[in-house]
């Protein structure tokens, strides 16, 4: 009956989802045009100010891995409503915290209630719609997970412009409270009592482990960290290339991030609509491969002569195969963690946020740095699909 009543709004049940999709990555980055004005209100050095980010995404990964498999035997909307409802209260707090170890605490409890709306909705899009309709609909939150950094920045420096760091944590609890009723009139339960795990804690843990013993399954969750990896160095190091290296303004930089973003958001679309004939494993294989191009050409040229255009182009390139690794792979998983799509999603959402902070800090300042660092992450990314065997074809054995 749920199912049946999900699947009657089912344009109203994907704008919610992408809501869900939207807030955690804005909430990491949002507030960084104000690290400046944080950090001399609240006394802290810069170590301690990027600590605060790194509280959320490890939050962001702890709360899937917590949040993803309990869904699986309690339900969604049991998690997904109070979820949703501590990212607002929290989003309030960290507005209110008067010094930098309790913001950081803050954030990381933002982050782990933020998880919440990311691994449940890939959970809810699973339950509710037929498999041969996912790719579609996971190119669609794709493409908001490509948009939302693009936006925070942006939207967040007006913000500190006009009110000040402490305004943006306001403004994501406005949204929280925005997103708590989107979910309460949008998104009934969509997983019923009779297709939930039985067991309680330890089976609902135990069913990740199940996943991971399979080959397929983590190699390709393997696959989609370390393409995340590569994308978090990007972010990471592309303000220190494009400004300092190549000596462009932040308007001009600015220019480039979206036109990358774009070329992500392009590969997203592509997929929705490649998926409809070509095998997800061999589309999976190709962005892969073009990901992995891109990334050796801008090394090859960052060592030999490197160049604005060149560095931009090759970094668009990657890019681009990144941007069709992420729903190509969400898409793989969910349909081979179909009875298990909370631990399902936990696990492959955790992977890429996980490696995204691993990988960050190794970004380094210049092209040369950046380029090699992405190259060895996506060249991991490739021996990850060999692992997953991509060439044996997703059968019903595969969903087991």
């Amino acid at each position: 009956m749920a199912e049946t009543t999900t699947l009657r709004r089912p344009n109203l049940l994907l704008a919610v989802l992408g809501l869900l999709t939207a807030v955690a990555p804005l909430a990491i980055d949002m507030y960084v045009p104000g690290f400046p004005g944080l950090g001399r209100e609240l006394a802290a050095g810069e170590p301690a100010v990027q600590l605060s980010m790194s509280a959320f995404l490890i939050g962001l990964v702890a709360g899937q891995l917590v949040i993803g498999p309990l869904s699986d035997g309690l339900g969604r909307r049991r998690l997904l409503v109070p979820g949703t409802a501590a990212f607002a209260l929290l989003s309030a707090t960290c507005a209110l915290l008067p010094t930098a170890p309790l913001l950081v605490a803050g954030r990381f409890l933002q982050g782990c209630a933020a998880a919440a709306g990311l691994v449940l909705a890939r959970a809810v899009l699973t339950d509710s719609f037929p498999r041969a309709r996912l790719p579609l609909y996971f190119s669609v939150l794709a493409m908001i997970l490509g948009v939302a950094p693009v936006l925070g920045p942006l939207v967040g420096g007006l913000i500190v412009a006009a009110s000040g760091w402490r305004a943006v944590f306001w403004v994501l609890s406005a949204l929280g409270l925005a997103m708590l009723a989107a979910t309460w009139l949008g998104v009934p339960e969509s997983l019923p009592p009779a297709r939930r795990s039985a067991g309680g804690l330890r089976h609902a843990f135990g069913s990740m482990a199940v996943l991971l013993g399979q080959r397929a399954f983590t190699g390709y969750t393997l696959s989609l960290g370390l393409a995340a990896g590569a994308m978090f160095v990007y972010i990471g190091a592309s303000s220190y290339v494009f400004q300092d290296g190549y000596g462009m303004s932040s308007v001009q930089y600015g220019l480039v991030f979206a036109v990358n973003a774009g070329a992500m958001l392009a590969a997203s679309a592509s997929f929705g609509l490649a998926a409809r004939r070509i095998a997800l494993p061999a589309l999976l294989t190709g962005y892969l491969a073009i990901a992995a191009l891109g990334a050796l050409t801008l090394t090859v040229q960052a060592v030999l002569a490197p160049t604005l255009t060149g560095t931009w182009l090759c970094l668009a390139v990657t890019l681009f195969g990144v941007g069709g690794v992420f729903p190509a792979v969400t898409t793989i998983t969910q349909s081979i963690g179909h009875a298990r799509a909370g631990a399902a999603s936990a696990l492959s959402g955790g992977a890429a946020y996980l490696f995204g902070a691993l990988a960050a800090p190794l970004s380094g300042t210049t092209v040369r740095a950046m380029a090699w660092v992405m190259l060895a992450s996506l060249v991991l990314a490739v021996l990850a699909l060999v692992l997953a065997r991509p060439w044996r074809p997703l059968t019903e054995k595969s969903f087991a």
